[in-house]
């Protein structure tokens, strides 16, 4: 995984590079410098002051990076880097066409790209800010220890919220008065309990390391993300790759692909893209149909929305087409193979998948993925994670429809542990291994799976054949009637 700062800058340059644009043409609508004549040296501009921009940011790409509240420093950083930016974006177009460079665009340009993104950082900032302090797009954070290290780190954490995260506190080797002190490392369970924490940061020190296996054990059975803080020893070369927020260098022990904000991209950009296809193509004229039978089945709503464990052990409503008759164990039971609460509808439609699909409004929302571990109910979630080793490690990522463990054969019920355990198993390879291609590859094999195919014609022909008997045995049945009062009149 590349550094998050490699990130924060990628996104930085990227935000600003839409800005630079942005300005570009709104400068050349309005200049009298620009006209019809010579509107084509715009593409010049373009091209010219792009590069510019990508330029200052080999000298100072991490100099403006972190977000803070303080208004002047920001304005002072972004000051500097436009200067920079000044000096190069002359050099440059002086050099290559001085004779199509216009000094007066260039400085309107300059100074109305300037405005755009002091206005933009702080929008930015506000709406951040705003977000973690209503709980939303923030992972709850402590650290071990309320010492140099851990306030540096504090104080990037609350100025930063484009980092994600909305520190909670500290804990020590033992219980303290201290407002901001939650507890003692032997108390940890209790803690990430009650505060629930997604995110632990470990000082790691030379001459205190002796709790690092307590500490990692612990937030694996609780699905807790744990990052090493290197204190006071010099970094060297190891398994694990180094990581840096400000002038503090993070370990992540428990790295994932997925980590790797490029590699979330292009995942939900994948999960868009096919929920959006399936949505428009197959549930827009499948659902309307579906809705009609299951109501004509039974009584009850169209949708089954239960609450199951997601991304960061948070909760989330899953969607399904209702394949049960309502009942009060929706929530706390398992559906069994000979389960006598599904309907005869619900049958083609567990076996066959089909109940699934309102998940891609899931997907589409953001509480899923097409493919990763699949989300269990609530009850399971605490069961499973009681009697199977690092179960919650599977909640570091979206939960998905289809998954590795499902297409290894490993869906349905779970009615004995080794299940589950096989489950979790390749819920876990498919986390460490992630890539795009795997993701298809599950995709393909989800689709063209023959035990999937055989299932879904079985069930089909299953429920077209009891509707055609059950149709002409209530022929014969009212044929009966008149058939005996024929002969009894004769």
């Amino acid at each position: 995984m590349k550094s998050q700062e490699n990130e924060l800058v990628s996104l930085h340059l990227f935000v600003d590079v839409i800005l630079l644009n942005i300005t570009l043409y709104l400068v050349a609508w309005f200049s009298t410098e620009i006209t019809s004549d010579n509107y084509n040296n715009l593409h010049d501009y373009i091209l010219r002051l792009n590069l510019s921009w990508i330029a200052t940011y080999f000298f100072m790409g991490k100099k403006n990076l972190y977000l803070t509240n303080r208004f002047r420093n920001r304005v002072y950083q972004i000051t500097k880097r436009l200067f920079i930016y000044f000096i190069i974006a002359i050099s440059l177009n002086v050099w290559l066409k001085p004779d199509s460079f216009s000094s007066l665009f260039f400085i309107e340009h300059t100074l109305c790209f300037y405005i755009s993104m002091i206005f933009s950082y702080r929008m930015m900032v506000l709406y951040l800010s705003f977000k973690r302090d209503n709980g939303k797009n923030a992972n709850l954070a402590i650290f071990t220890g309320e010492n140099e290290t851990g306030l540096l780190l504090k104080g990037i954490i609350n100025n930063n919220p484009i980092l994600g995260y909305n520190f909670k506190g500290y804990i020590g080797e033992r219980e303290s008065v201290e407002p901001e002190m939650l507890g003692a490392i032997s108390n940890l369970p209790k803690i990430i309990k009650e505060q629930q924490i997604e995110v632990l940061f470990v000082g790691l020190r030379v001459s205190n390391n002796h709790n690092i296996d307590y500490i990692l054990d612990t937030c694996d059975d609780f699905g807790v993300k744990v990052r090493y803080i290197l204190e006071n020893f010099r970094w060297r070369k190891s398994k694990l790759k180094p990581d840096a927020i400000g002038e503090i260098v993070v370990i992540n022990p428990r790295e994932i692909p997925l980590d790797d904000i490029r590699s979330r991209i292009v995942k939900r950009a994948f999960d868009i893209a096919f929920s959006l296809g399936i949505i428009l193509f197959i549930f827009s004229w499948l659902f309307p149909i579906l809705a009609i039978l299951i109501k004509l089945t039974s009584k009850g709503p169209i949708f089954f929305v239960q609450q199951r464990t997601g991304v960061n052990n948070k909760t989330f409503n899953c969607l399904k087409f209702r394949s049960m008759r309502v009942n009060n164990e929706a929530h706390i039971r398992q559906a069994t193979e000979f389960d006598d609460r599904i309907t005869r509808l619900g049958k083609f439609l567990r076996k066959s998948s089909i109940d699934e699909l309102p998940q891609f409004i899931n997907v589409l929302m953001g509480h899923m993925s097409v493919i990763g571990p699949r989300p269990h109910m609530l009850k399971h979630t605490d069961q499973y994670s009681e009697l199977i080793n690092h179960y919650k490690i599977r909640h570091y990522i979206k939960p998905g429809i289809t998954g590795w463990a499902q297409v290894n054969g490993y869906r349905g019920e779970t009615n004995e542990l080794w299940k589950m355990e096989r489950r979790v198993e390749y819920d876990m390879h498919y986390i460490h291994n992630w890539s795009f291609g795997l993701d298809l590859k599950i995709v393909f094999l989800t689709v063209v799976s023959r035990k999937v195919l055989q299932s879904i014609s079985k069930s089909l022909y299953s429920f077209v054949l009891k509707g055609i008997e059950k149709k002409d045995v209530q022929t014969v049945s009212e044929q009966e009637p008149l058939h005996g009062t024929s002969i009894h009149s004769i």
